[in-house]
């Protein structure tokens, strides 16, 4: 059988997985001038000259007894990235990630699910992913960030990304990664592949033990649902790999 070349995607190929200080003071709402305050700044200036913290700081209006709303929308981005939060539509485990009450995480993902169905038709299909250079530099919103998260890119038979979905926040074991969490979004959205990638916070891009065997799990369940498993990325600042299997 002829190999393909392993610089490109393949999704007919079941067996081509490769590898490949101090903290810093957050002003609150009241440190503010009024002409600084979120909402007061939108009125003045409008939605481009907030930040992405600030915009969402409009959105839940107030924080809580121990976190100021800025604070708060500051670390939500910083831990989940300002792109990943797009995707999730979970508001419990939103809430229960991000250490925030359930109805804030209700708010979040409702605003982003409007952004959603009004602009998902013209951003359908114009991303292309064949290799893995290309879902790294998709994926560049994961690098710095301060949790390990597991995220999947769905595809259809033409790789164009069909869905981006967070699967998993914390750290990861084949005991807890369950193969029905990350083929369900490839089912309901019928895909035709998959690709996953975490992050590793320490900065290595060495496969542990358990990335091996979340890969091997995961594979052999493509298999059975006929959904291809094209690679399993591990980001680390500027740098990624891909896990031997």
């Amino acid at each position: 059988m002829k190999i393909p070349p392993k610089d490109k995607y393949f999704m007919l190929d079941q067996n081509f997985i490769i590898d490949a200080g101090d903290k810093e003071y957050v002003l609150m709402i009241r440190d503010l001038d009024d002409k600084d305050k979120p909402r007061e700044k939108l009125l003045e200036y409008g939605p481009t000259a907030l930040s992405s913290a600030e915009l969402l700081a409009v959105v839940l209006n107030v924080g809580t007894k121990k976190e100021d709303v800025l604070q708060m929308s500051d670390r939500i981005l910083k831990e989940y990235g300002d792109r990943t939060i797009m995707h999730n539509k979970n508001p419990r485990s939103l809430a229960n990630e991000l250490n925030i009450p359930l109805y804030k995480a209700c708010q979040i993902v409702a605003c982003f699910e409007l952004g959603h169905r009004y602009f998902k038709d013209n951003q359908r299909g114009k991303v292309v992913i064949r290799t893995a250079k290309q879902a790294f530099n998709y994926l560049k919103d994961m690098r710095q960030l301060p949790k390990e998260q597991l995220r999947g890119l769905y595809l259809n038979s033409r790789y164009q990304l069909i869905h981006d979905e967070v699967i998993s926040v914390g750290s990861l074991t084949a005991n807890i990664i369950h193969p029905r969490e990350v083929f369900r979004p490839a089912i309901e959205y019928a895909a035709a592949a998959v690709i996953i990638a975490h992050n590793h916070p320490s900065g290595s891009v060495k496969s542990s033990k358990s990335d091996l065997e979340i890969t091997t799990q995961l594979k052999a369940a493509g298999q059975i649902l006929g959904i291809d498993l094209l690679d399993h990325l591990i980001i680390a600042g500027n740098r990624f790999g891909r896990v031997e299997n």
